[in-house]
């Protein structure tokens, strides 16, 4: 049950507000003076402060309100505070709002909009405290990763961006396959680098294949090696992937594209450690720790025949779910204001268009966008214009981020304030909507 404190000399007052609190289970704490308050301040959890002016009788500058305030700011920054004023005190509660007072309400209040005032600020206030102890938890999260892990100058601040990464860390000492699944561009080809440096091997070679950048009946030839002859251009030995990547790590990018016959010498290598080169009876035996990914639907090409299940089971021992950039919001700016580099700056209106954009090519879409940005535009402030991106909202974009200003400012008024009833008009969590709200610049009207 949230807690209000009220402070005012006037115990007719304080009763009254103790009475229409308690109609809205609201429990309420009293002080008849800035002094107790400030005590009870000290010992209890408050989520709102509603304050008088003037505490000494025949005083009536709000001199004593305006101190009480100030006190109150300097000890609880973020408490929200609602000043009671009379028409005589008003420019010094207006002078307060600008300080950081949430509101003032003049005697005789509105018991309606005093209780949606009271409400939607210890909402506000509960929704800002855990969204700091959410932000604060990621902080130290985030910090720990880059102390005790290489990351290889990896850029994110995305929490489920965060959890990828906390996994692959996690897993980078164990000697297993790792499947890494995601669309093109989303940084799977990263995430087993940094597995690499993180890993027993780290010190061994990081040999990388794209299966879907060749030709088949050549992927054989890359993985294994081929002897002199073993197929047309053939004219001397070559050693394969498998070889170059003995003591270290080979990552498969594109798994889904390997033929059936290189599938099958996958699993074997997979499960012996041995393989033979193309063309060749000679058994040759490597050490290499194998990571693959794949943005295809591995589970219906196996239902279809073009992949085989026994291999899936050997390569996702641990598999890596790496989401779309569109569903990594607060990747977005840091990974723009990164490719974009020093020298130029993004303006709300590029910052607005960049989130509400739905990267269908992902990190490598959005890092061309700002390196063209960086060659093309002279002036430092990069605007919404010289990104180049559709000004319609993309469909990936979620229903919060693709409303406007001008909509939630007009459902906030049609519902008097009552932030509950705004949110449910537009299909938004409470939450949700304040988050839109603090994204966009809005404040809440009296």
């Amino acid at each position: 049950m949230p807690t209000v404190l009220i402070i005012d000399d006037n115990t007719s007052v304080i009763t009254a507000l103790e009475v229409l609190f308690s109609l809205h289970d609201i429990n309420t704490l009293r002080a008849t003076s800035p002094q107790e308050g400030l005590a009870v301040l000290q010992d209890n959890a408050i989520d709102l402060v509603l304050q008088d002016m003037n505490f000494t009788e025949d005083t009536t500058s709000g001199e004593e309100g305006i101190a009480l305030f100030k006190k109150i700011r300097e000890r609880h920054p973020d408490l929200p505070v609602i000043l009671l004023t009379a028409w005589t005190h008003l420019d010094a509660a207006v002078s307060l709002i600008k300080n950081g007072a949430a509101d003032y309400l003049a005697k005789p209040w509105d018991d309606k909009k005093l209780l949606a005032t009271a409400l939607n600020l210890i909402e506000l206030g509960q929704t800002q405290r855990e969204l700091g102890r959410r932000v604060s938890r990621e902080r130290k999260q985030k910090t720990a990763l880059e102390t005790n892990y290489d990351l290889c100058g990896f850029i994110w601040n995305d929490a489920s961006t965060e959890r990828v990464l906390s996994l692959a860390c996690q897993i980078a000492k164990a000697d297993v396959p790792v499947l890494i699944t995601g669309p093109n561009g989303a940084g799977k080809e990263r995430i087993a680098e940094i597995i690499q440096k993180n890993s027993s091997v780290k010190n061994g070679p990081f040999v990388t294949l794209n299966c879907g950048a060749l030709p088949g009946e050549l992927i054989e030839a890359e993985l294994f090696g081929a002897d002199a002859g073993a197929y047309t251009g053939a004219t001397k030995a070559r050693e394969g992937k498998f070889e170059a990547a003995d003591g270290g790590t080979l990552f498969l990018d594109e798994i889904g594209n390997l033929p059936p016959a290189g599938q099958m010498k996958l699993l074997r290598v997979l499960e012996t450690g041995k393989f033979e080169r193309l063309g060749s009876n000679k058994e040759r035996s490597v050490k290499v720790r194998v990571i693959s990914a794949t943005n295809a639907d591995i589970a219906t090409m196996i239902r279809s025949g073009q992949f085989r299940e026994d291999l899936l089971y050997r390569l996702n021992l641990i598999e890596l779910k790496l989401p779309p950039l569109s569903e990594r919001i607060d990747d977005i700016l840091p990974l723009a204001r990164f490719f974009l580099g020093d020298g130029k700056r993004l303006s709300p209106s590029a910052e607005a268009a960049l989130v509400q954009h739905a990267w269908p090519g992902n990190v490598r879409e959005l890092k061309n966008t700002m390196q063209r940005v960086q060659l093309l535009v002279s002036h430092k402030e990069i605007s919404a214009q010289d990104l180049g991106l559709p000004v319609k909202p993309a469909s990936g974009a979620s229903t919060e981020i693709e409303l406007d200003r001008a909509t939630i400012e007009q459902a906030i008024e049609k519902n008097a304030g009552v932030i509950a009833q705004a949110a449910a008009e537009l299909g938004l969590s409470r939450q949700a909507l304040y988050r839109r709200m603090e994204r966009l610049g809005i404040v809440r009207s009296a």
